[in-house]
């Protein structure tokens, strides 16, 4: 029964499914006022938004994206690359403030975990994209240190601020630094993107993605034709990607 009623609230209740209901509504009363053309109208922007707001939609978009690399079963490398994925600067931490995003926060896990296996720095790269977000590599390496990385094993780059640049920037340290085998670290859904960049400036990488949205094999159940907010988001997520993707070879 408690299901029944989060089903019920989550879907027609919360956005967007409550104004898919209230869109199509207003069609029908429209169409009971023969106003047929923008009755038709509404019940268009109600199937795309229905469209790009259910999880069978992100999840075909998202799928080719994360499926491009896979994480290699032994990695090798002298330096692992973290990119930055957004971070919050103010909120009180165990350690000093700040917290990484969801999509930061799983790609430091990942680094962590591989600094664990193999003992080799990281180098941390995000800069101050926004005002509210504070530095995500100071950010970053303050949550490492706290976990038990020396804080000599980890390498700032603070000035970047989108993937173009943390390619370039990130070259720039493993040519001081004399490293020969970087590993990158970042979410699966922005792995092509991140190698591309990093073809552009030379440089040659292991991808180890993370952060994955999507599963592998796709199991068919309701939910995936439920309007959700968060698959809207994954929606958008995946756009995003493939625009940038087509923008790669501008910038």
């Amino acid at each position: 029964m408690v299901y029944i009623i989060k089903f019920f609230y989550q879907t027609f209740l919360l956005p967007p499914g409550v104004l898919i209901v209230f869109l199509l509504l207003l069609s029908i009363f429209l169409h009971k006022k023969h106003s047929f053309l923008l009755s038709k109208v509404l019940v268009t922007v109600s199937l795309v938004l229905y469209i790009v707001s259910v999880p069978i939609t992100s999840y075909f978009l998202l799928h080719p994206l994360e499926g491009r690399y896979y994480p290699p079963a032994n990695p090798e490398g002298d330096v692992i690359i973290m990119l930055g994925g957004g971070a919050i600067v103010d909120t009180p931490n165990v350690q000093g403030q700040g917290h990484l995003s969801g999509f930061a926060a799983n790609r430091l896990i990942t680094s962590f975990q591989l600094h664990r296996v193999m003992d080799v720095p990281i180098i941390i790269s995000g800069g101050q994209v926004f005002g509210y977000t504070g530095s995500e590599s100071e950010i970053a390496k303050n949550i490492l240190v706290g976990m038990g990385v020396p804080e000599d094993r980890i390498i700032t780059e603070n000035k970047s601020l989108n993937t173009t640049q943390n390619a370039l920037l990130s070259k720039e340290l493993v040519d001081k630094y004399g490293f020969s085998k970087p590993i990158v670290v970042t979410s699966a859904f922005h792995m092509e993107r991140s190698i591309r960049q990093f073809k552009k400036v030379n440089l040659e990488v292991i991808p180890y993605p993370t952060d994955y949205q999507v599963m592998k094999k796709l199991v068919i159940d309701y939910s995936l034709f439920t309007p959700s907010a968060d698959a809207m988001f994954r929606t958008s997520l995946a756009l995003k990607e493939y625009i940038g993707i087509m923008a790669s070879s501008l910038y």
